[in-house]
C-alpha cells in the first residue's frame, strides 16, 4: 500500500477538476466533480505505479508531504 499526496485544482472556466501527484512526475487526471477526480487519481496512480514496476523502476515513496504555501508580490 502506498500514499501520496494529490494536488486538486478547480478549473473554474472549464469546470471540473485538475489533480496532479507531486511525487510522482507526470502524473496528472482530470474529473468534473471532486469525487470523479479523485477516483480518477487513485487510477492514474495504479497504473503509473504498474508502469514504473513493468519497467523494473523503482517505487517512490512520499517521504513527506509537500507543502503548501503562499507568497505575497
Amino acid at each position: 500500500m502506498h500514499r501520496y499526496t494529490v494536488i486538486v485544482k478547480p478549473e473554474p472556466k472549464e469546470g471540473g477538476f485538475s489533480v496532479f501527484v507531486p511525487s510522482l512526475p507526470g502524473c496528472y487526471t482530470q474529473g468534473e466533480t471532486l469525487d470523479e477526480a479523485l477516483a480518477n487519481a487513485k487510477d492514474a496512480i495504479t497504473l503509473y505505479l504498474e508502469d514504473l514496476k513493468a519497467c523494473g523502476e523503482p517505487i517512490p515513496d512520499e517521504k513527506a508531504p509537500p507543502s503548501l504555501t503562499t507568497v505575497e508580490v
